[in-house]
């Protein structure tokens, strides 16, 4: 429904143009015979190879264009295109309604193609240039798998599909990374969700079920109460009864019968006890479940709020990496010579913490906790350092012990972190620069 709603905005009463996603097929680029031609849409085309231009975004087949507007721009960059191109309803679309606007313009060069090229040449420009230095398709696979691997998707997507030498195998294959890398992000994301909303629904069904045994305890105690009451009441009538008949035949015969009501009112007794007994352990167990399930619940909700503040801190580092007049200085980290000492960690990590940390302008000091690096060398290392981090999941905990302790003693800080992830680094970077203005004043 919202792909035919973008068809009749788009096309303005002509006949739409059928759309069908197929996950790459052959043919997605598709380009016309001025391929080699000077492109008239707008800046000239410094990126050629051997005299031929980028591709540009409606020479593409439309199974292209999905992921291309999904991964390479972001909504209020897509939103701003299609006001600028005044498509009727853009201002007021939701983020899936604005998706397909944006997907069907992108086949309809004069219909505003042409602004979401220039809007994704400005945006990626850095990727573009990056990429311009690829001659032949191997060079092109060899950026991307880089790009892969430094998480960098929107904008070398764009290069790699854009770039004059790229090829079918290439568009192929960098289609199919980007599609199994939004699968991984789903699975996890949804991972996740289940989990919290299976913990909220045992912590709702645990206290109903608490309740239930307390109601039903209550009225268990409420029956006892009335029983004994009704049970004094038959002591006491027939005790009165007993002392105005005469003889000794009929005390004897009031002897036996009121032995035989203490006798059952002591069987009802401890029945009624045991059964008390019995609810106020199982209430106990009861109510010791709630709270694991609480605790569980509570620590499940602050590992998902730290992992949020992770992800908008690393959301903010590469919006600033990303904008088109970026040129280092409106980085979110800017160490300034700043020297920090990780001590822990995974090998395979290292390189890309200290490449982070040394792009930022700051030191990178490294101990491995004790594996391969003496605990000797840590002393040293923390007297060098400015501050101290630890990935609470990668260190021995002997390590740790020794860190806190030559901390104190040299008046260095010290922070751990949840993971021994670069997300987690460069939150920790970012909260750190930014508690540095309210520091100094």
């Amino acid at each position: 429904m919202a792909l035919r709603q973008a068809h009749l905005l788009l096309n303005s009463g002509s006949q739409p143009t059928p759309f069908v996603p197929v996950p790459a097929p052959p043919g997605l680029i598709v380009r016309n015979g001025s391929a080699h031609a000077h492109d008239p849409v707008g800046e000239p085309d410094t990126l050629a190879v051997q005299g031929v231009r980028r591709t540009r975004i409606w020479e593409f087949g439309a199974n292209l264009h999905c992921s291309i507007i999904g991964t390479c721009l972001s909504t209020a960059e897509l939103r701003q295109v299609l006001e600028k191109v005044a498509v009727k309803g853009a201002p007021t679309a939701s983020d899936h309604d604005l998706h397909c606007l944006g997907v069907m313009l992108a086949s309809r060069r004069e219909q505003g193609a042409r602004f979401l090229q220039k809007a994704l040449d400005r945006c990626h420009r850095t990727a573009i240039s990056r990429y311009a230095k690829a001659r032949d398709t191997a060079g092109l696979l060899e950026l991307w798998e880089e790009s892969l691997r430094q998480g960098d998707i929107p904008g070398a997507y764009w290069a790699v599909l854009t770039h004059p030498a790229t090829s079918e195998v290439v568009v192929k294959r960098a289609f199919a990374d980007v599609h199994m890398l939004s699968h991984l992000v789903g699975a996890a994301n949804r991972a996740d969700i289940r989990r919290l909303r299976r913990l909220e629904a045992d912590n709702t069904a645990l206290a109903a079920k608490i309740e239930r045994q307390q109601r039903q305890l209550h009225d268990g105690f409420v029956a006892r109460d009335r029983t004994i009451r009704e049970l004094n009441e038959l002591l006491a009538r027939q005790a009165n009864e007993r002392s105005e008949r005469p003889g000794a035949l009929e005390r004897h015969a009031d002897n036996d019968g009121l032995e035989a009501v203490i006798r059952d009112l002591n069987r009802r007794l401890a029945q009624e006890t045991a059964r008390r007994e019995r609810s106020e352990r199982r209430a106990g167990d009861l109510s010791a479940t709630l709270r694991e399930k609480t605790k569980a619940l509570r620590e499940s909700q602050i590992e998902y709020q730290s992992c949020r503040r992770e992800l908008d801190d690393v959301d903010r580092q590469l919006a600033a990496l990303l904008k088109p007049d970026h040129d280092g200085a409106a980085e979110s980290v800017v160490l300034s010579g700043f020297t920090l000492l990780y001590v822990g960690g995974r090998a395979h990590q290292i390189p890309r913490l200290k490449a982070m940390t040394e792009r930022a302008g700051g030191r990178f000091l490294h101990h491995d906790g004790g594996i391969e690096h003496s605990p000797g060398l840590m002393p040293g290392l923390i007297s060098r350092a400015d501050r101290v981090f630890f990935p609470i999941d990668c260190i021995s905990h002997d390590a740790v012990a020794a860190l806190k302790r030559h901390c104190r003693q040299t008046g260095k800080v010290y922070e751990p972190l949840r993971t021994a992830s670069l997300a987690c680094l460069l939150s920790a970077l970012i909260r750190m620069m930014d508690r540095k203005p309210a520091a100094a004043n």
